[in-house]
């Protein structure tokens, strides 16, 4: 096994995986099987119980762990299906000892960072390595590791001592540090002091890299290169230049430019393993300058509680890029407050000034389409209910996942089926018209690891009254049954299901026991998409890919789906 570690300096948020991520792609296109370790020095377990605010989305895998947003990147840029073990943190690893300590498994030793917390992260590497990640069922050539946060951090800095020991375990043509850092450009000059300063407290560490990648608003110059060269212990055609392209499918590619696939192979002695003349990047090359040359754009307002951090719906936004691009648009992502959608504040009193309410609607009146995504607690129900609301009532495309797609069930039993109080046992439990209600086989006390996780099976069980085949069902390429990730703790009330489907709303799509709601729809012949899915399809899209369901909201929204339902052959 070939180890590519990744750390950062400077400052955090350059990118790293982004960049780790743009590696990975280039040695699949040359041949190479990629996985990936993503190493996160805060001492919570999993990306869980944190706010969207505080650190973004938590992205879920298949195995239900709740993981790091970076962890997204790889699989969406490296088609990979990483594991819990593939997100290692601070909490995870002293979990693990103390609990070894527990068992007496120390034989009586004094339990220290060094060796045994150190150890511990080295043996979780070797052993994570190992693991398949794609349907080959083979373990991987090219381990990729991301060290979280930047260089000198107390809280990484166990994890960079113990892969200064991991480099002499796997001995020095298995190995090779790549540091990712920051060249800004102040008086038109790019300066190269902060790389210095982030290399010497690397070095410091004992450990010393053999690639910086250096970003900056432009590229660096060659004197900039020989500069850093000369400083920081490296040739200067391994200084790589990574700068503001025009989207992020380019840096694959300005990567592949800088022969970055020759120097790694190199570096790690991978001569007859990899395609060096012509690696296989046409295809992703193609998407990338694509994406440059749209025309035409399409508009959709995402209405959601925590948009004041784009990065709390990362997944979400890659997805509607990705079927933007198969839909040969460009998007225009447009951003709602849910709270701002509603009449009242949160005192339950008229708001006094309506510029926010008026705004807010006027976005999604111009929008060509909606989606609604996932969230927890009450703030903000009512308006993503007002909007499904305006949605079905005005045929504008509308996707609602996980708490969208309950905001459509609660809105039509309120105003279609005139169930006055009808709500979210979450939001209300005394409600008189339960439509959604809490999972009877998890703890409502514990918050951590208790939800309905990971990959789950949805069957599509009937067609909708006129005998029409369900929307997302011929999206998925008429499969019988989809496996999609979740995560969420309330459920659309069985026990309320034919009655919704007899006004209307039908719940085609429904989990293996036929118990849990998947997917709802309106037909066609009523709406020209209204759809919702308890799941989070966002998750499993990808650049060449695109999730189903937000394909469908695209298609929609651009006056391409009904052509392309006419001329499926799943219908």
């Amino acid at each position: 096994m070939k180890y590519v570690v990744v750390t950062g300096g400077v400052v955090s948020g350059l990118g790293k995986g982004v960049t780790i991520s743009s590696l990975g792609r280039l040695l699949k296109g040359c041949g190479l099987r990629v996985t990936s370790i993503k190493i996160d020095p805060y001492l919570n377990v999993d990306a869980g119980t944190m706010s969207p605010f505080e650190h973004g989305e938590v992205f879920v895998l298949g195995d239900g762990a709740e993981s790091d947003l970076d962890l997204g990147n790889y699989e969406r840029f490296l088609s990979i299906r990483l594991t819990a073990d593939h997100n290692i943190t601070t909490g995870k690893i002293y979990r693990e000892v103390i609990s070894k300590e527990r068992r007496g498994d120390y034989l009586g030793k004094t339990v220290q960072v060094v060796p045994h917390i150190t150890n511990e992260i080295q043996d979780w590497i070797e052993r994570v390595a190992q693991i398949p990640v794609d349907d080959k069922g083979e373990p991987a050539d090219v381990c990729l590791i991301e060290v979280g946060g930047t260089v000198g951090d107390i809280e990484s800095s166990v994890f960079l001592e113990a892969l200064r020991q991991f480099q002499f375990r796997v001995g020095h043509d298995n190995f090779c540090l790549m540091f990712v850092s920051l060249v800004p450009i102040l008086s038109e000059e790019q300066k190269t002091k902060p790389t210095q300063h982030g290399v010497r407290d690397l070095r410091s560490l004992g450990l010393s890299p053999s690639v910086i990648f250096c970003r900056s608003p432009q590229e660096l110059l060659e004197s900039t290169k020989n500069k850093i060269s000369a400083f920081c212990h490296v040739p200067a055609n391994q200084v790589i230049s990574v700068h503001d392209v025009n989207n992020v499918y380019h840096v694959p590619l300005l990567l592949l430019q800088q022969n970055l696939h020759n120097i790694i192979c190199n570096e790690l002695k991978l001569h007859g393993n990899m395609e060096l003349e012509n690696p296989d990047m046409v295809e992703w090359s193609h998407m990338a300058h694509q994406v440059d040359s749209f025309t035409e754009s399409v508009s959709i307002a995402l209405i959601g509680k925590y948009t004041g951090f784009q990065d709390s719906y990362l997944s979400v936004i890659k997805s509607l890029k990705h079927a933007t691009i198969a839909c040969g648009k460009a998007l225009n992502l447009v951003w709602v407050e849910a709270t701002d959608l509603e009449e009242h504040d949160e005192n339950g009193e008229v708001k006094l000034d309506k510029a926010e309410y008026d705004t807010a609607w006027d976005k999604i009146k111009n929008a060509d389409g909606i989606v609604v995504p996932g969230g927890f607690g009450n703030r903000g129900f009512l308006g993503k209910m007002k909007a499904a609301e305006y949605c079905r009532m005005n045929s504008k495309p509308y996707l609602g996942i996980c708490l969208g797609f309950q905001a459509m069930v609660v809105e039509y039993a309120r105003n279609v089926m005139s169930l006055e109080g009808a709500n979210s046992t979450e939001f209300d439990e005394k409600s008189p018209h339960p439509m959604v209600i809490f999972m009877p086989e998890v703890d409502k006390e514990t918050m951590g690891g208790t939800m309905r996780l990971g990959a789950r099976i949805t069957k599509f069980i009937s067609r909708h009254v006129d005998g029409t085949m369900s929307t997302l069902q011929i999206l998925y390429g008429g499969s019988e049954t989809v496996s999609e990730r979740h995560r969420h703790r309330y459920e659309v009330n069985p026990e309320r299901v034919d009655d919704v489907e007899r006004a209307g709303l039908k719940f085609l799509g429904r989990d293996e026991t036929g118990e849990r709601m998947e997917v709802a729809e309106l037909p066609r012949t009523q709406h020209p998409y209204y759809v919702g899915c308890q799941y989070h399809p966002e998750f499993k899209s990808r650049p060449l890919v695109p999730s189903p369901p937000f394909h469908g909201l695209i298609m929609a929204s651009c006056g391409q789906l009904e052509d392309y339902l006419l001329t499926s052959n799943t219908r």
